[in-house]
């Protein structure tokens, strides 16, 4: 028998709709209300000086090691934009903003990242999980819950992020297949900051794109321009009205860049050139839709100021709120507990050990 061609969609769309110099395309330019694009213009802005705020607070030891967003903030907003409430929110460990965005208050990651479980709490009204340190492990619990959704013949859809580090985890694959075989209401948002911690794409994969791995599995993928907010929210929108309507899971690569260290205990000099992040701040997801919503008459120098001094007012409040709770929440002796129904007799010394030096503290203050 003659070798024959397999039928098979093979392509991936690459989108982008506002360019580096924040000009629009006429024709591709999304329907979004003025109010609505304020909306996401200042939890970029939010986004950006807390993530700045939050560098300055490591670096006075204030708080412990947390994971930077900066360069990032277009990728998450652009996503996140269109849950309901009642969507599932499942995010890694880099979605500071669109945590945000989805009702978490900025005081919980001050608390989070000087140690206290507090910092995580959610309430029993939102669809939200926490964030996810292992790479990849969160598409599963996504997966799970788009299974969950349909089950239950409800219209909700599940949203991940992750990075490109994790297309290179077996979980992440697990997870695709699983979606694409039951054609679940989930969308795969990837967030390609081209560095994983140290390992550059180029060694992660030899696909040309991130998005054609969803072709595997039987559902689409698009690759955006990630710093672009326009093109990654009307890539989303398509996506979440697929799932919404029963058509399946969708993968969204978004193109975008790690603009800090991977983790304030990362130097990224170590492992990439000035000239390449300096390219990059070229290509700023702020800068560019500053741009072009003051060709839209909606911003102006006094407005950009306002929302600046607007912002950093309410980060100030966070990190005041933060510091007074620290003095009143959290008995290092809880760590003992909810662990074991009855503590082995090893913890047992270490719980006495520990009490007595608190309380020799205490008296000493």
């Amino acid at each position: 028998m003659p070798r024959s061609k397999i039928d098979i969609p093979c392509h991936v769309d690459y989108l982008s709709i506002l360019d580096e110099t924040g000009t629009v395309d006429k024709e591709l330019e999304p329907d979004i209300s003025d109010d609505f694009l304020l909306d996401i213009y200042k939890a970029m802005v939010l986004g950006r000086r807390f993530d700045e705020r939050m560098l300055n607070l490591q670096r006075q030891g204030r708080i412990g090691t947390f994971p930077p967003i900066t360069g990032q903030e277009a990728a998450q907003l652009g996503t996140v934009a269109h849950l309901r409430q009642s969507d599932w929110f499942v995010p890694s460990f880099r979605e500071m903003v669109a945590e945000i965005w989805r009702g978490r208050a900025m005081e919980t990651f001050l608390l989070y990242y000087s140690g206290y479980n507090e910092g995580v709490d959610i309430a029993e009204d939102q669809n939200n999980l926490p964030l996810s340190v292992p790479v990849g492990s969160q598409t599963l619990h996504a997966v799970g819950l788009a299974w969950a959704v349909r089950y239950r013949k409800k219209d909700d859809v599940a949203m991940t992020w992750f990075g490109d580090g994790a297309t290179s985890e077996g979980d992440f694959h697990e997870a695709m297949n699983f979606a694409g075989v039951f054609r679940l209401p989930v969308i795969f948002v990837c967030q390609n900051n081209q560095w994983a911690i140290s390992v550059p794409l180029s060694k992660q994969t030899r696909s040309k794109t991130l998005a054609q791995k969803a072709l595997a599995y039987g559902f689409p993928g698009i690759q955006v321009d990630g710093n672009d907010v326009l093109a990654v929210y009307t890539a989303a929108k398509e996506a979440v009205e697929r799932a919404r309507a029963g058509d399946g899971p969708t993968m969204i690569e978004c193109v975008t860049y790690r603009m800090m260290m991977h983790t304030t205990a990362d130097d990224p000099k170590r492992y990439r050139s000035d000239e390449e992040v300096e390219g990059w701040r070229k290509k700023d997801p702020i800068t560019r839709f500053e741009k072009y919503l003051i060709d839209k008459n909606l911003l102006e120098p006094k407005k950009i100021e306002s929302v600046d001094q607007e912002v950093k007012e309410q980060i100030q409040q966070a990190v005041d709120k933060a510091e007074k709770l620290m003095k009143e929440l959290g008995d290092p002796l809880d760590m003992f507990n909810h662990a074991y129904a009855q503590l082995p007799p090893h913890l047992e010394v270490q719980k006495a050990y520990l009490a007595k030096e608190l309380a020799e503290t205490m008296e000493k203050e």
